[in-house]
């Protein structure tokens, strides 16, 4: 069976996928290795296992417990994280952390320990997580807990420790559905810096998106936003109309020139004072989520997307050296987005998210040019003492992983021995 990741590069074999289901809840009998996978928004090959089978975990979505008075929850962990948000944001709370999009399951947002634009506050998923069940390939079923050592390997583990049955989450109070926002044109990186600085304090949320075809005094130009929850605005948000993509764009839809109008037309809606709106928490967390396979704007050959984090010491300077190469290479990235990470290191063995800078870009795969560019910018990262983020990648070398992840050895002696990824093959034999 063929199968893609959400950047539909590469598109791999897979031996079988096998729905798992509640009511029969155990490894199946299938050709190993085995992998379990979610909703596939992994970008690369984190969530592939040629020739191996994928353990289809969606249908495990059962609401196990709830305790509205402490906000602690128990779920199945093939719930995605919009079936809970929906069930959990009408009663007063909410979730920690949550990535870019909401259509990440329970388990995945465990096995890539996943980060959002409350960093510098709240830390990662996995800060927040207070159990789960591990059921490995033997039969044996772990209940694991903060300072477990299989706890720590399963968190940013890439699904490779076992599956994950069900999750025990605390979940946060908010007092509305709606953020107030507040948006402000960017002039360079000296700029981010600042903003982000005089945020960090007074707002949960911060990003920024980046032009990243600007060059020489306008490197770092784009939009910062900011964003704290309201507290008068109730928890009727309105359902937002979700577009569709139905096929995949032409190759040239997404040209320089298309680009750089996007940018320029991007950038023009920012204010040079900062502009206050009030939005669904769900417009401004997940803005892509409302246009339903948004990936086919990249065309049939797909995409990939590069998303590091450098050391804050000399972040500006390596920041700069990536924006600049990208700029001279005149590979337009249609999605760029930067952000301070703040001061905790990711609770897992193989936790991406740590104190320092993050920059995600997204480039159509147009063949070797395009990788030769992301190896450069990798080069860029492993000087730096930074790591590439295994979640987006889908070409990244071994010596690029083993120098984002010091501890992969150690994380090594925690794999069920069942169970592999197309990535983990690639990264480490």
């Amino acid at each position: 069976m063929s199968v893609r990741s959400w950047g539909n590069y590469p598109k791999v074999e897979h031996a079988a996928v096998v729905p798992l289901y509640w009511r029969h809840l155990e490894l199946p009998a299938a050709p190993a290795p085995m992998l379990p996978a979610g909703l596939a928004r992994s970008y690369g090959d984190s969530c592939l296992n040629e020739n191996g089978t994928l353990l289809a975990t969606p249908r495990l979505d059962r609401l196990i417990a709830f305790d509205r008075s402490t906000g602690v929850i128990r779920c199945e962990a093939g719930m995605s994280l919009a079936a809970l948000i929906a069930l959990v944001l009408p009663a007063g709370w909410f979730l920690p952390v949550v990535p870019g999009t909401a259509y990440v399951t329970m388990g995945g947002a465990i096995a890539n320990d996943v980060h959002g634009k409350n960093h510098h506050v709240a830390g990662t998923f996995g800060h927040h997580v207070r159990r789960f069940e591990l059921l490995r390939s033997d039969g044996t079923r772990t209940e694991c807990v903060p300072g477990d050592k299989l706890f720590r390997a399963t968190l940013g583990g890439l699904g490779l420790t076992g599956l994950v049955t069900w999750v025990e989450l605390q979940l946060v109070s908010v007092p509305s559905a709606f953020l107030d926002v507040e948006t402000i044109r960017m002039r360079d990186l000296d700029h981010f810096f600042a903003l982000s600085e005089a945020s960090s304090a007074s707002h949960e949320y911060t990003v920024a998106w980046v032009d990243a075809m600007a060059q020489g005094a306008d490197v770092g130009r784009g939009t910062f936003m900011r964003a704290n929850f309201a507290h008068d605005a109730g928890f009727a948000a309105p359902r937002a109309g979700r577009l569709s993509i139905p096929f995949d764009f032409p190759s040239f839809a997404l040209n320089r020139p298309g680009i750089a109008l996007f940018n320029a037309l991007y950038r023009a809606r920012a204010q040079r004072d900062w502009k206050r709106t009030r939005e669904p928490c769900s417009t401004y967390l997940f803005p892509l989520d409302g246009i339903g396979h948004w990936n086919r704007m990249y065309g049939a050959r797909g995409f990939l997307q590069h998303q590091s984090v450098v050391p804050r010491t000399a972040a500006r300077e390596n920041i700069a050296r990536m924006l600049e190469e990208i700029a001279r290479d005149g590979e337009a990235s249609f999605l760029s987005v930067l952000k301070v990470f703040g001061d905790r290191d990711g609770p897992g063995l193989l936790s991406f998210a740590r104190p320092g800078v993050t920059l995600a870009l997204d480039f159509p795969m147009r063949g070797p040019r395009t990788l030769e560019l992301l190896d450069r910018l990798d080069a860029i990262v492993r000087s730096a003492g930074g790591a590439v983020y295994p979640a987006k990648d889908a070409r990244m070398s071994a010596e690029t992983f083993r120098t984002s992840f010091p501890r992969w050895q150690e994380f090594r002696a925690f794999i069920d021995p069942s169970f592999s990824s197309s990535f983990w093959r690639r990264v480490a034999g």
